[in-house]
């Protein structure tokens, strides 16, 4: 399937895609939303094994998705330094405001679903070979619902002076407009809705680890199931071209088929690591589990300290690839390590 772009230079893949199509570096924020949704499966389950209250843990879901955006209001508002904010100059979406609005919408699907994750099912009933699916189909009608706005919204609002039918025309105060010459935020609302999507794909992840935790075989079939689907439904979406589909792979827009694309390599993926840290033990996950226990401090410490030293410095040639590249490996090896320190002193920055 031809998804990527190849053109706009030598080192096309080391940036984001400014339209249509998919770079290496668009594939980051996506599997970190997945892998998000996975994590809320396993840390839910096990506050509710743990005897927590539902009505605790409810209050907790909405204390980190408040934390989670007010850090996403600051840090993308540096000139607060500069003096008091304007409305007019004020940006309220950004990544981490996304991904406190996914946590919250996912997490509490998943809190509602409570007793049937606890409860489990009986092995004799005859759907028992996708209980993983059926026991959550209320949540899985809520998603659906979420879709269906979404097309509905992309294919059938009326926008002036665009045709009808048009794919990516989206209402201004959404987020989007295509390929507009005015600023639009690419974490606009619109999106966010794709982008729960994927974090519902991330909650079905961590079921299947849950439901089939002593059937290793049983794990990896359905992850391969899950990847082969969504890759066949992108494939249909995208008629495996850039441009010509009925929905193309768009980052800004998190299109419904970047959502499936990435989410089929993200099933995919976690498979391998399944079978190599947890099947074949023959990897720990070091030293990329390192920044995982420090996520968001080690997020909002490159938003904040990516413009200095040792991040960052003068290049003597800013179009050089190879200094850009320099400057990137030797900036990630330094969080590598402070995540590393922060380990062995077992500091942990959790919301």
């Amino acid at each position: 399937m031809v998804f990527v772009n190849y053109g706009g230079g030598r080192y096309w893949f080391f940036r984001h895609q400014s339209w249509n199509g998919l770079t290496v570096a668009d594939l980051v924020f996506p599997w970190f939303v997945f892998i998000m949704g996975t994590s809320v499966s396993l840390s839910l389950s096990g506050s509710l094994i743990r005897g927590l209250r539902l009505s605790r843990l409810l209050m907790r879901i909405c204390w980190r998705s408040l934390l989670l955006f007010i850090i996403g209001v600051i840090i993308i508002n540096p000139s607060y330094c500069s003096g008091p904010l304007s409305w007019e100059t004020l940006r309220i979406p950004g990544v981490l405001q996304r991904l406190a609005f996914t946590y919250l919408i996912v997490a509490m699907l998943d809190v509602s679903m409570a007793r049937a994750r606890l409860g489990g099912s009986s092995t004799d009933v005859w759907w028992y070979p996708v209980h993983d699916i059926v026991l959550y189909w209320p949540a899985w009608v809520c998603v659906f619902m979420l879709e269906t706005l979404w097309l509905c919204v992309t294919f059938l609002l009326p926008v002036p002076d665009c045709p009808s039918m048009f794919w990516g025309i989206f209402w201004v105060y959404l987020g989007v407009v295509y390929q507009t010459t005015v600023p639009y935020d690419p974490e606009g609302v619109l999106g966010s809705i794709n982008s729960i999507l994927m974090a519902f794909l991330g909650l079905q992840a961590g079921k299947i680890l849950q439901h089939y935790r002593d059937h290793p075989r049983q794990i990896m079939t359905r992850f391969l199931i899950w990847g082969f689907a969504l890759g066949i439904i992108s494939a249909i979406l995208t008629k495996c071209s850039r441009d010509h589909g009925f929905i193309p792979v768009n980052k800004n827009l998190w299109s419904l088929s970047y959502v499936t694309t990435l989410s089929c390599f993200a099933f995919v993926l976690l498979m391998l690591c399944y079978y190599t840290v947890d099947v074949r033990r023959w990897w720990s996950g070091a030293p990329f589990f390192y920044p995982g226990m420090n996520s968001i401090l080690v997020y909002v410490g490159h938003e904040v300290f990516q413009d200095y030293f040792p991040f960052r410095w003068k290049m003597r040639n800013s179009q050089s690839h190879a200094e850009h590249l320099t400057q990137n490996l030797l900036a990630t090896c330094v969080w590598m390590l402070i995540s590393y320190i922060l380990y062995r002193k077992k500091i942990f920055w959790k919301i």
